[in-house]
């Protein structure tokens, strides 16, 4: 009976399992809500924002800072503009003679026509215009240019273009502050001394100042060709505008010999060899008309069968002879006319003149350059400065 009343007693004090599980359900929905709170909080977006009206202020604050960095920039920039020595260019145009002939030069004039470059036939020219411009970059080339006379305008100078490229260059004050400085840097070569006597510079092997002189001859000349019309434009550059103009046409004459004399190597080593055959067929006829001449003057009344058989063989050899040297003197006229033929020639479209403006960069840009320089120089550094300011971490809200 006891142990009735102690059951129902747990019983009546026991919660219903409806609501433990209701509970434990309204438990789990909590957990998850705090959950997600969170996660949204964890996941935030920010952008970076760039305060236009914060930038604005600060430039109007910092512009006489800005004006005075870019006036000073601008007096600095008239100062080198001035300091740069005066520079003319020559120019010059040329027209090669075109080898090619019939079906295959109509068809490669066609295509130049619409930039193409097609070349028919057998042609076996190593040296042809698209090239030229690298043959007057070449060290050969660019040394036959040391001995050159030049004269400047003002007549006050003669001298050779290496000379004056070594000793009567001007040049910008930091320029001079650069040679100056390297010098005490670095120690003179030896090598680069030993050839003073430009007539004897070896192209396999230049001094330190010999290269430097080249690299500086270089830059200065400009060979460019047309891929349509194969024109070959020439441009000089130096400090003096007659010296310019000696340059260009002395580099147009050097092109021209070089490229002659490549195209017809083989053409005179045909006429050297039938010249040297034409002097012995010349030689042996002379001599063999000699002899027969001295034979048949001191055998005039002679009658024996024996000397008039000798003086046919003697005739007979003069007539071969003479044959011999017919055909030597006719191969060596066909040999001189190949070779006249294969003479490549050039036409000048326009000629070297001495230019009267010079080429240099004008002032004003070169102002213009240094103050638009300065001022984004300075813009830069303002930002840079006040980024805090200016650029702004902002949430995005969704």
């Amino acid at each position: 009976m006891n142990k009735t009343l102690k059951k129902q007693e747990e019983d009546l004090h026991e919660p219903p399992v409806s609501d433990i599980n209701k509970e434990s359900a309204d438990t789990k929905e909590n957990l998850d809500n705090e959950k997600s709170d969170k996660t949204i909080a964890n996941n935030k977006f920010y952008k970076i924002a760039f305060d236009v009206y914060a930038y604005i202020q600060i430039l109007i604050k910092k512009k006489w800072w800005i004006l005075s960095i870019a006036l000073t920039f601008g007096l600095f920039g008239v100062l080198c503009s001035f300091q740069i020595p005066k520079i003319y260019t020559s120019a010059l145009s040329l027209a090669p003679e075109s080898s090619k002939n019939g079906l295959s030069s109509n068809i490669s004039s066609l295509a130049s026509m619409v930039g193409m470059d097609m070349k028919f036939g057998n042609n076996d020219d190593a040296i042809y215009p698209e090239i030229y411009p690298d043959v007057v970059k070449s060290n050969k080339f660019i040394v036959s240019l040391f001995d050159i006379k030049v004269t400047t305008k003002d007549q006050t100078l003669t001298t050779t273009y290496y000379n004056y490229l070594d000793k009567y260059q001007k040049s910008a004050f930091w320029n001079k502050w650069i040679d100056a400085i390297s010098k005490k840097i670095k120690k003179s070569d030896s090598i680069s001394e030993k050839n003073n006597n430009i007539n004897k510079v070896d192209t396999f092997q230049l001094t330190k100042k010999e290269t430097d002189i080249a690299n500086n001859i270089s830059n200065s000349i400009k060979c460019s060709v047309d891929k349509k019309t194969s024109i070959i434009t020439i441009q000089v550059t130096a400090q003096d505008p007659l010296i310019a103009a000696t340059m260009a046409d002395s580099v147009k004459v050097r092109l021209q010999d070089f490229i002659k004399e490549y195209r017809t190597q083989k053409a005179r080593d045909n006429v050297a060899y039938i010249r040297h055959l034409y002097k012995e067929a010349k030689d042996r006829y002379d001599k063999a008309r000699k002899e027969y001449a001295e034979y048949a003057d001191a055998h005039q009344e002679t009658v024996l069968q024996e000397y008039q058989s000798k003086q046919e063989d003697l005739e007979n050899e003069m007539q071969l002879q003479y044959n011999i040297y017919t055909q030597c003197v006719q191969q060596l006229q066909l040999s001189l006319a190949k070779l006249q033929e294969q003479t490549p020639v050039f036409t000048e479209i326009t000629q070297a003149a001495v230019p009267i403006k010079h080429s240099n960069t004008p002032k004003i840009v070169i102002v213009i350059v240094f103050i638009f320089v300065a001022t984004i120089g300075s813009l830069l550094y303002f930002t840079i400065a006040n980024r805090k300011k200016i650029f702004r971490i902002v949430e995005i809200t969704k």
